[in-house]
């Protein structure tokens, strides 16, 4: 089975141009067959602010009304992916530039209200997401470029983590490659002490993660992160990496620095 590489970027390397510009540089010397997806928060907050539109979490997750989906859509459907698709191409990989709209690639439903309202906020219809069409970009040596952005189908565009839609993307494509999903981020993976960057773990099993979930030894942020990526494994993906964007192209090697989840 041919590799495919499911990276996925976010954190403050999204806000930091130089960080940003230093990550695609390597993304796009990669070879072999990969998808970037991409998150964007801060700067919708940012852009949101200078429009008056107020961000508002609930346990860290926005919550989006009316006038933040439209919002968001803005912003990570043009500006950051657009940007990015630019930056691609000027360090010639052929990028292309979706949201799980185009080509019908991720169909979602809208989050069912249950203790908490979270508007336009959408969940990935596994099942259903579009590995033909990826299929189609890749063998052409076309990288998809992913902004986190579902569809329900009834024409309403709906706000999706990132993170989400990088393991679905991975498990749905699992069928057709061996795949290995990467998170990329501005920590060098699992950190036992948070305020310590060389206290990565390097290996993590589900006998591990118990042991690090009852010790109270993982910050509550990286949580949902580890979550995804045994949800992927348990359904097809080969191995998830866990790293900094920095470390990218080690971390596509066979000798990989970060936290890998197996």
């Amino acid at each position: 089975m041919e590799k495919l590489f499911v990276i996925k970027i976010g954190g403050n390397v999204i806000d930091n141009e130089h960080s940003l510009h230093q990550f695609l540089s390597s993304f796009a010397s990669a070879g072999g067959k990969k998808i970037l997806i991409h998150g964007g928060g801060k700067i919708a907050t940012k852009i949101g602010d200078q429009l008056g539109i107020e961000s508002k979490y609930i346990d860290g997750r926005r919550i989006t009304d009316e006038a933040t989906i439209d919002l968001v859509t803005m912003v990570y459907g043009g500006l950051v992916n657009k940007k990015i698709v630019a930056q691609l191409q000027s360090l010639n990989c052929n990028a292309i530039g979706l949201t799980g709209a185009d080509a019908n690639i991720i169909p979602a439903v809208k989050r069912p209200v249950k203790l908490v309202d979270y508007g336009f906020a959408g969940d990935v219809k596994s099942e259903g997401i579009n590995t033909g069409i990826l299929n189609i970009l890749l063998q052409q040596n076309i990288t998809p470029v992913i902004a986190p952005l579902t569809h329900d189908g009834k024409g309403q565009i709906l706000n999706t983590n990132a993170d989400t839609i990088a393991s679905s993307l991975a498990v749905a494509l699992s069928a057709l490659y061996d795949v290995r999903l990467i998170y990329c981020f501005e920590k060098r993976g699992i950190l036992t002490d948070i305020h310590d960057d060389n206290s990565v773990i390097e290996l993590i099993t589900k006998d591990r993660y118990q042991q690090l979930l009852e010790e109270k030894k993982l910050f509550d942020g990286i949580i949902p992160k580890i979550d995804n990526a045994f949800s992927a494994i348990d359904n097809g993906v080969k191995e998830v990496l866990i790293g900094h964007a920095n470390d990218l192209l080690q971390n596509l090697t066979e000798t990989t620095k970060g936290t890998l989840i197996k």
